[in-house]
């Protein structure tokens, strides 16, 4: 998924139309010259945003610092420091985008344009874990860190509870399903690594951490599975019946019992088949 694509133009034209209320014709000598100051920052931002159109995106960061300097405390700043941020991601300086994007949720939490700021947060740390899990096959993924996909979550959470009729409300909600669903089958890997190494207590803890993190995620089935296997190797026999329990009254036609943990070939990460 990408960023809507009229997002530029519906955030645009509202901090810039609101940058520009109470502009008047009679101006003192001071007001000319701001009058003068804002229009260059108006054109070079035109010039940014033609730049990121055409994908120049290190001219449009260049013109974009440029517009925050002379522009600055205005509403325009504010949209040249949402469109850096979306610069920097596009050219690959995730970290700074990141870095870009908290300061301006840190000096604007009441800017029109902090529902897509958190929008973009999650958006960056979303397409940066899922690119680099689609390079992961074959590699073991024991000790992998999924901080950007919770970070990703969080992020889309803060913007689903805040702005819930948000224009980016909906596709948050996606992305916060698909990550839920994408954690809950991290750990679940992990579990069933341990497992088949005979590190049971290992197992039966990434196993719990997907049923109670994760619950309703498709992985919970097998985790289940693999926590009462691992009580059961592990000699925990109430524990073991315990998991059984629930296991069976949630799944009572699972396929696991008859053909044991999955060995499929399919990548991991494919969650939705």
């Amino acid at each position: 998924m990408s960023v809507p694509r009229n997002w530029r133009a519906s955030v645009g034209a509202l901090l810039l139309g609101l940058a520009l209320v109470g502009c008047s014709t009679n101006k003192t000598p001071g007001q000319a010259g701001r009058s003068s100051s804002t229009a260059a920052a108006e054109e070079l931002y035109s010039q940014a945003k033609a730049d990121i159109a055409s994908g120049a995106f290190d001219s449009a960061i260049k013109a974009l610092e440029r517009v925050e300097g002379r522009a600055a405390g205005t509403l325009l700043a504010q949209q040249a420091q949402l469109d850096l941020a979306y610069a920097y991601w596009r050219s690959g300086e995730r970290e700074q985008a990141l870095t870009t994007i908290e300061r301006f949720i840190k000096l604007n939490p009441s800017s029109p344009g902090l529902p897509y700021a958190l929008y973009l947060r999650g958006v960056i740390n979303f397409n940066d874990d899922i690119g680099v899990l689609g390079s992961l096959a074959g590699q073991d993924l024991s000790e992998r860190d999924q901080r950007a996909s919770r970070d990703a979550h969080q992020a889309f959470k803060q913007l689903v509870d805040q702005f819930p009729d948000s224009t980016y409300a909906e596709d948050a909600r996606t992305r916060m399903d698909y990550i839920a669903n994408s954690l809950a089958n991290y750990e679940l890997h992990v579990a069933r690594y341990y497992y088949r190494r005979g590190a049971y207590l290992a197992a039966v803890n990434r196993a719990q951490v997907a049923v109670a993190d994760f619950q309703g995620a498709p992985a919970s089935e097998e985790a289940l599975y693999i926590m009462v296997q691992g009580y059961d190797k592990l000699g925990l026999d109430t524990l073991r019946d315990d998991a059984d329990r629930v296991f069976k009254k949630n799944f009572p036609n699972s396929k696991f019992p008859a053909q044991g943990l999955s060995r499929t070939g399919k990548a991991w990460w494919h969650i939705w088949n």
